[in-house]
């Protein structure tokens, strides 16, 4: 017997979890399971800046939100595109209830 399943397969709109895998001055990516999301910088919200350093990130004037790499965040689908291997998916998190949900660095 033969048989194929979707196990899993975003679709815009929808909100996921993921975790951030690289920060650069262009926004950055993170994964959701196998799933690849690219948030770029105009889909941050405006009052983060990147900074680049050892640990290049996103942070918020006040310092009280910082997006680095680990850190996971909440964030929703606007765009998908399916390869013959992979899925890619363009998110933000300029919405609400979206951003960092959990900081690596918090103690």
């Amino acid at each position: 017997m033969k048989y194929q399943c979707v196990v899993f397969r975003p679709f815009k709109g929808e909100i996921l979890e993921a975790v951030v895998s690289m920060v650069n001055k262009m926004g950055f990516f993170a994964e959701a399971g196998p799933v690849q999301i690219f948030v770029s910088n105009h889909l941050i919200p405006d009052d983060m800046e990147f900074q680049s350093g050892d640990m290049p990130n996103y942070t918020t004037s006040d310092g009280s939100v910082k997006i680095q790499k680990d850190s996971e965040v909440r964030l929703k689908i606007i765009g998908t595109r399916v390869d013959a291997t992979e899925i890619f998916c363009i998110g933000t998190i300029k919405d609400d209830f979206s951003g960092v949900i959990n900081d690596p660095t918090a103690v």
